[in-house]
């Protein structure tokens, strides 16, 4: 009850972290990748052991290679994705990548158009909403039993507003990012996103469903209750179910982030940024908001 009680508090604080996430957007923008721009894609390896990526991009930068992104892959490798490469650049990529001595093998080199990568940037919208759409459609189905106090449409509609803030965050820090140490948005950081969608929305039917479940009981019992506190018995059954859920889904992704591969990395700080989100979103901001919809209809009827 104290959420729901105090949900002016956290609607203030959704609004100051979804600002700072807009401006960082606004201010930064995203660095997009050679997935959505078009660009060269290296796949290098090495005999022996590979360089050290600081000295390594030092190399890359007195070379003449702006805008990539470098990143390890396997135990003596290096992905390289950078704009589209002159022949010149083409025939020095082995030489670049071996200056510390060490034979560096070109294993592969894949050209990406600006008509594909414009293509990948437009499908990734298209997923994005179709995602955002269904997940609404759905829940209003889920829902079509529960007409009182609050229709079906409004849980999807709530969960629907959940979501988008679930987006803006991740893709706000991730602008931010960008700037300050040059991480890029590819088809990964999209996939991450769906990731988050589907693992936020997961938390907020949970709550949603008991919701609806303690409004039939009450209907079955001719108990009258005000809804504010069916919603907020509601999110305290369910809160440490959330909450724990959650730790462990961190904990898995803190793990990956600090000992797993680095071309993971951006992936899981995705993750963990978009699922803390998600997480606040549904306990903070998704039933609050229904309980709000709520006193805002009783109010319109007097």
């Amino acid at each position: 009850m104290i959420i729901v009680r105090h949900r002016i508090i956290f609607f203030a604080l959704t609004g100051i972290i979804t600002l700072l996430a807009l401006a960082s957007l606004a201010f930064y923008g995203l660095r997009l990748g050679t997935d959505f721009t078009g660009g060269t894609l290296v796949q290098i390896s090495y005999d022996g052991a590979r360089p050290d990526p600081v000295a390594l991009t030092s190399t890359l930068n007195d070379a003449g290679f702006k805008g990539y992104s470098l990143r390890e892959t396997g135990t003596n490798g290096y992905i390289l994705r950078t704009q589209s490469l002159s022949d010149g650049q083409r025939g020095e990529l082995a030489a670049v990548f071996s200056y510390q001595g060490g034979a560096a093998h070109v294993d592969q080199l894949t050209e990406v158009g600006p008509t594909i990568g414009l293509e990948l940037r437009n499908k990734a919208f298209i997923a994005l909403g179709l995602v955002l759409l269904c997940i609404l459609l759905f829940i209003a189905f889920a829902f079509r039993k529960v007409s009182e106090p609050v229709s079906s449409w409004v849980y999807g509609l709530i969960a629907l507003v959940t979501l988008i803030h679930d987006v803006i965050v991740p893709v706000g820090f991730y602008a931010a990012l960008g700037h300050f140490f040059g991480a890029q948005v590819d088809t990964l950081f999209v996939t991450a996103i769906l990731t988050v969608l589907g693992f936020s929305i997961h938390d907020t039917i949970v709550v949603f469903d008991r919701t609806r479940e303690n409004l039939r009981i009450n209907h079955d019992r001719n108990r009258k209750e005000p809804f504010e506190e069916v919603a907020g018995r509601s999110l305290n059954q369910t809160f440490v179910r959330s909450i724990n859920t959650s730790l462990t889904v961190l904990i898995t992704l803190l793990i990956l982030f600090f000992i797993g591969p680095a071309s993971t990395k951006d992936f899981a700080l995705t993750l963990l940024v978009g699922i803390i989100a998600g997480t606040y979103s549904s306990i903070f901001l998704a039933t609050p908001l229904l309980v709000t919809v709520e006193q805002w209809r009783k109010n319109r009827k007097k």
